[in-house]
């Protein structure tokens, strides 16, 4: 089952000031790991959302709010999605980089099409 683990920007990622050498050490070290238990599908980090936009659509009119945006709390700093057999071994994955980020991640599971098939979709 995959799951994603998200987490969140801060307002020096949002003022685009680069990860210490020590942050990229640790999740380096840590997506090797992943890596070498065959679970990483993906991992990303993302621009700040001054570089980004949202975009609406309601009616067929299209709105487009370019970055940035004001509350970094709620904003992505990156991803990760993983490949693993259970929930518990998602979490402690999910652990592992909210360790080495010193901060909070937040881990979600993939819709799968089995998920679909089973809600009658």
């Amino acid at each position: 089952m995959r799951y994603m683990i998200i987490n969140k920007a801060d307002a020096e990622s949002e003022a685009g000031v680069p990860p210490t050498q020590e942050l990229i050490d640790n999740v380096g070290a840590l997506i090797e790991d992943l890596s070498k238990a065959g679970v990483l599908l993906v991992a990303e980090g993302v621009h700040s959302s001054a570089q980004g936009a949202r975009v609406k659509v309601d009616g067929g009119k299209r709105t487009v709010t370019d970055g940035p945006f004001a509350e970094t709390k709620e904003l992505i700093g990156g991803i990760m999605v993983i490949d693993v057999r259970s929930k518990d071994e998602a979490i402690e994955w999910a652990a592992r980089l909210a360790e080495a980020l010193d901060q909070e991640v937040e881990l979600r599971k993939v819709v799968e099409p089995e998920d679909l098939e089973a809600a009658g979709a």
